[in-house]
């Protein structure tokens, strides 16, 4: 059976708050709300204002719903991608809203939930939907994919040093049977890796397995494709913050905070810009924050975290 219990531990919760400097009547969008940890303090510190939570995981809406009701119509919870937050909004006749947040990281209640298939450390069906609605399977990944397709996503996704060695063995027990467990998956990566160059303290499926779900819920695409809608959306002062957990991600927010905020494409040597682009303002997390030793000494899953803060121009 599937578990319920929806963990509502936020990452940088704090942080989040101050970074998003919230108003009681601003507009708020979680566009990630999981367990709503993050969204149940936002919503706390509004008054005429409101929150609309998005998230692609039936799930998630669920728990949200069950832990939001308590502030009412404060909060409004739609299933959909945040790739989607321009027409969401739209429909909700919001043109501009006065924070975005954006949490990246796979949920404690999908890692923890077998079922789903995430987590390499307990056998399941190759599952990895981050919507359950969507048809494809990590399965069909692993037991579709061309050897060199596998190759590029293990590669670009799992930074994978032995990605043609695990893409190898995949296609070759697959002409056997059909691959539909994490454990058959675990077995194929770990002949594919030497013992010697296994990372301390780091499961040899770790890259591999985020690559595969990577591909399947088009993270890295979705990312990059909408983090300048989500700016276009905020109001002057408005601020976008955006937590990733793997350096993938992070390079995408960074490269693309520093374009919003210096688009100009002149030569370095014109004396003066004459491409017209428009900054949208300031990228305020030159440095990442990062969450504190005492966060990750009781939440370990924060270990990793990053959060990058964009402010609205003006």
């Amino acid at each position: 059976m599937p578990n319920n219990n929806f963990e509502h531990v936020p990452v940088m919760l704090e942080e989040v708050l101050e970074g998003l400097k919230i108003r009681e009547d601003g507009i708020y969008v979680d566009a990630t709300v999981g367990g709503a940890g993050h969204s149940f303090e936002i919503a706390a510190r509004l008054k005429s204002g409101r929150l609309i939570c998005l998230d692609q995981d039936s799930e998630a809406i669920e728990a949200a719903g069950n832990r939001l009701k308590v502030y009412g119509e404060r909060c409004k919870i739609i299933k959909s991608n945040y790739e989607n937050i321009k027409s969401v909004l739209k429909d909700e006749n919001v043109t501009r809203v006065s924070g975005i947040l954006a949490d990246l990281g796979v949920s404690s209640h999908q890692l923890d939930t077998p079922e789903r298939g995430f987590s390499y450390s307990a056998d399941a069906p190759l599952d990895m939907r981050m919507d359950t609605d969507g048809s494809r399977t990590a399965a069909d990944i692993v037991n579709g994919y061309a050897e060199r397709e596998l190759i590029r996503i293990l590669r670009e996704y799992g930074e994978e040093r032995f990605a043609p060695n695990i893409a190898r063995n995949i296609v070759k027990k697959r002409e056997e049977k059909k691959i539909e467990t994490t454990f058959e998956l675990n077995d194929i990566i770990s002949a594919s890796i030497p013992m010697k160059f296994r990372e301390k303290g780091s499961h040899p499926s770790k890259r591999t397995f985020q690559a595969i779900r990577i591909e399947l819920n088009r993270e890295l695409e979705v990312l990059e494709g909408t983090i300048d809608t989500m700016i276009d959306l905020l109001e002057p002062g408005g601020r976008l913050c955006i937590i990733t957990f793997h350096s993938l991600e992070d390079r995408i927010v960074k490269t693309v905070f520093n374009k919003a905020q210096n688009p100009c494409i002149c030569p370095p040597n014109f004396p003066k810009c004459v491409c017209g682009r428009v900054s949208k303002g300031m990228h305020i997390t030159r440095k990442a924050i990062l969450p504190s030793e005492e966060e990750i000494a009781y939440n370990k899953r924060s270990k990793s975290a990053k959060l990058r803060i964009f402010e609205k121009a003006n």
